[in-house]
C-alpha cells in the first residue's frame, strides 16, 4: 500500500480494544473491533513502520481481560516487526528499508531506570507506556477525530505504526519478519533473564515453569546455552511433549515435580500465576536462583517461608522483559538463532488473520497456543 504522506494524515486498519473485561469467550462479546484509523505523520524523533509480522502476546490479553488496565479505546499489539517507510528528521540511527523489532520498553537513556544496566525499566518509558502515549508524547492514532490510545509505545496490531525511534531495534534484513517479531518480547523476556538476571554456572539444572510462549522462549535459550540438565513444567501435556521434541532433559507438571522432589539450580517463573511462584521456589534446589517473569494480576498473592530463604540461601529475582537492554540483547539472540541454535520458529503455534483477533484472544486464554502470528 503507498501513502501520500504529505498529507497529515492517512487511514489504516487496526485493531482497537474499545473496553476492558468483557466476557469470555471473545469471539461472542468482540472487545475488539477491526476499525478504520487516522495515523498521523511521524514527528520528529519518530518513524513511520509498515508493520509485517505480530505476535498475539499474553500481555495483549491481560490488557483486554483487566489485569493490566490501560485507557481506552486502544489500538492493541506490541510484539512486532516491520520495514522503515519514513523517518523524522531527527533520527539520524535508522533508514527507509531497515527491518525494525518493536521493543514496548522504550529507553529514554537519561533517567534511574536506563542507567540500571536493564535491572529495571525506564522511568519515562514506563509512564508514557501507562498513559498509552509514545515515549515522544502524546498519541498519533484517533479514530472519526477521536483520540486513540497506544499500546505500549507500540500499538501493532495494524497495517502500519508511528512510534519513537527509541521504540524499535534494527536487525538485519536475512531475519525473517516472523522471526524477528518474536525477538521483541517472547525471546526478550525468557531467553533474557537466563542471560541478564542470573548467572548460569556450567553444568548447573534449569528448569522452566509454564511453557507459553515466553517460558519455552526460556527453554530454547537454556538448551542453547548448554549448562547442564533443562526441566519443563507445565500443566498441558501438549506443551510437555513439544518441551520433549526441543531437547528438554524431562517434563512433569507441577505436582509431579514436586512429588518427585525435582530439584533445579536455576527456576524460570512464566507461568505468571501465584501458586506457579510458589511452585518453583518448592523445586528451587539449596542455593539456587529463582528468577520470576510472569506478571500475575495484582491480587494473585503468594505465600512463602522467609526462614526456607535463609536456611537454604535462596535467592528470587524479579525480571522485568528478561532485565535486557534490546538494542544490546536482541542482536544476540539474533546470532543465536542464526548459528542454529535458538529455534525461534518452533514458537509460533499458528498463524491468523487481524480479523481473528477475537478469537485468537479466546485460544490463548485457553492455553491452546504458543504464539499466534498475524502476518500483514
Amino acid at each position: 500500500m503507498h501513502f501520500d504522506w504529505q498529507s497529515t494524515f492517512v487511514l489504516i486498519h487496526g485493531a482497537v480494544l474499545e473496553e476492558m473485561g468483557r466476557e469470555f469467550p471473545y469471539i461472542s462479546s468482540k472487545p475488539i473491533t477491526i476499525s478504520e484509523i487516522e495515523l498521523s505523520n511521524p514527528k520528529e524523533t519518530e518513524i513511520l513502520v509498515r508493520i509485517e509480522t505480530a505476535g498475539i502476546c499474553h500481555s495483549d490479553l491481560a490488557v483486554v481481560q483487566g489485569i493490566r488496565p490501560r485507557p481506552t479505546p486502544m489500538l492493541l499489539g506490541h510484539e512486532a516487526a516491520g520495514i522503515v517507510e519514513k523517518v523524522g528528521s531527527g533520527v539520524s540511527n535508522l533508514k527507509i528499508g531497515d527491518r525494525v523489532v518493536m521493543t514496548f520498553s522504550p529507553r529514554c537513556g537519561n533517567c534511574k531506570g536506563c542507567s540500571s544496566n536493564g535491572q529495571f525499566s525506564c522511568i519515562n518509558g514506563t509512564t508514557s507506556n501507562v498513559a498509552g502515549e509514545l515515549l515522544s508524547g502524546g498519541s498519533r492514532l484517533s479514530r472519526d477525530n477521536s483520540p486513540l490510545f497506544h499500546h505500549l509505545g507500540v500499538s501493532a496490531f495494524a497495517t502500519h505504526a508511528v512510534v519513537d525511534h527509541r521504540s524499535v531495534v534494527q536487525v538485519s534484513s536475512d531475519v525473517p519478519s516472523s522471526i524477528a517479531a518474536l525477538l521483541g518480547c517472547a525471546v526478550l523476556t525468557g531467553g533474557g533473564a537466563l542471560l541478564n538476571a542470573v548467572t548460569v554456572k556450567p553444568g548447573q539444572s534449569i528448569a522452566v515453569v509454564g511453557l507459553g510462549g515466553v517460558g519455552m522462549a526460556g527453554l530454547i535459550t537454556a538448551l542453547a546455552l548448554a549448562h547442564g540438565e533443562v526441566y519443563g513444567i507445565d500443566l498441558n501435556p501438549d506443551r510437555r511433549a513439544t518441551a520433549l521434541e526441543l531437547g528438554a532433559t524431562a517434563v512433569f507438571d507441577v505436582q509431579t515435580a514436586i512429588a518427585e522432589k525435582l530439584l533445579a539450580d536455576v527456576v524460570l517463573e512464566a507461568a505468571g500465576v501465584a501458586k506457579a511462584f510458589e511452585a518453583s521456589l518448592n523445586i528451587l534446589a539449596p542455593g539456587g536462583t529463582l528468577v520470576t517473569v510472569g506478571l500475575p494480576a495484582p491480587t494473585d498473592l503468594a505465600t512463602i517461608s522467609p526462614l526456607t530463604l535463609v536456611a537454604q540461601g535462596k535467592t528470587i529475582v524479579g525480571s522485568y522483559l528478561g532485565s535486557s537492554v534490546a538494542s544490546r540483547d536482541i542482536p544476540i539472540f539474533a546470532d543465536l538463532w542464526r548459528s542454529g541454535k535458538l529455534p525461534i520458529e518452533s514458537l509460533v503455534s499458528s498463524t491468523i488473520t487481524l480479523d481473528e483477533i477475537n478469537i485468537g484472544m479466546d485460544r490463548l486464554a485457553s492455553g491452546q497456543e504458543l504464539r499466534q502470528m498475524i502476518n500483514f
